[in-house]
């Protein structure tokens, strides 16, 4: 018998112009994931970068919209820092945010945890639920909540009915900013909805055993529905606090353009639009957006420091 040996497999055949033809080819790939993006990189840099870049530049000018901008270097933060009504916007603002962002989202998530048990018509209550975050941001809203918590409106007859008399919140600079606050508070839905998504991620199993043990409903909320929602948490303080600071549209409605009474809703876009739009001093306003852009930074900045005492995600307990 005849022993044949095995040979080795042919080596592939390499065709002299196969790279650059590889090459070509990526090429031509790149290019029409380029011409795809192009919509969007053209809308960035012509509504998003450039005019940032403008405004970056005329914080550092006197420029007035009719004239030629002219550099005058850091003097509009050295006026602003020394601008009474500068101080009540940030006064105003920091006030909102610390006021409604809290009851906003201890709403958002005490409905969510309400929500998340089964029950007859849960669609339809999470949809009624969402639906003031889809129309509150309206300039009709706006209108509407003016008229309700203006005097002898239903609010103030409600009030005056179980014998608060203080007239129409709208009207009164102790009061009117309040009602800015329980217009977000009434535009909970979009951090339930997250709230809700975090809720159905908690393995029930942690709840069966936590009651075998003979934990309350207390005592299950918090050592197990929170440490495990915590990076919902998260995002949600997160993202309210930065759109609490963003707040324009309802105060200037509510307020009927004035920022007012007495400045008390006189936040800090509603500042920086008088002095851009109405006073003609867009160095002034686009110095103001800055630092509105570097205390947002600075605050998101915070939060993320601290995230590390009191959010706990999956890995950090492997």
């Amino acid at each position: 018998m005849t022993l044949v040996k095995d040979s080795p497999p042919d080596a592939p055949e390499i065709r002299p112009g196969a790279p650059a033809a590889k090459k070509r080819r990526g090429r031509r790939e790149n290019l029409a994931g380029y011409l795809f993006m192009s919509p969007w990189i053209a809308g960035f840099l012509l509504l998003t970068a450039g005019p940032m870049a403008a405004s970056l530049y005329f914080a550092f000018t006197d420029y007035n919209l009719f004239n030629s901008p002219k550099w005058i270097g850091f003097d509009n933060f050295t006026k602003m820092f020394h601008d009474p009504r500068w101080q009540k916007s940030v006064e105003v603002t920091a006030k909102y945010v610390v006021i409604g962002t809290p009851l906003k989202l201890l709403l958002a998530l005490g409905v969510a945890l309400l929500l998340a048990q089964s029950r007859r018509g849960q669609a339809f209550y999470r949809a009624a639920f969402y639906a003031p975050s889809l129309i509150g941001a309206s300039v009709s809203i706006g209108f509407v909540w003016r008229a309700l918590f203006s005097d002898d409106a239903i609010v103030d007859r409600t009030q005056s009915f179980l014998g608060f008399h203080t007239g129409g919140w709208v009207g009164d600079p102790n009061w009117v900013l309040y009602s800015l606050v329980a217009l977000t508070v009434w535009q909970f839905g979009a951090p339930m909805v997250i709230f809700l998504a975090g809720l159905k991620q908690v393995p029930r199993e942690l709840y069966e055993a936590a009651e075998v043990d003979g934990a309350g409903p207390f005592r299950r909320f918090w050592n197990i529905t929170l440490p495990m929602i915590s990076p919902v948490l998260f995002f949600n303080v997160l993202l309210e606090t930065i759109h609490s600071f963003q707040i324009f549209g309802s105060a200037y409605v509510v307020s009927n353009t004035q920022c007012g009474p007495a400045d008390a809703t006189l936040v800090y876009t509603c500042y920086l639009y008088q002095k851009g739009f109405k006073e003609s001093q867009m160095g002034f306003a686009s110095a103001m957006a800055w630092m509105l852009l570097l205390a947002v930074a600075l605050v998101t900045a915070v939060l993320f420091w601290s995230q590390k005492r009191w959010v706990h995600y999956e890995e950090d307990a492997r």
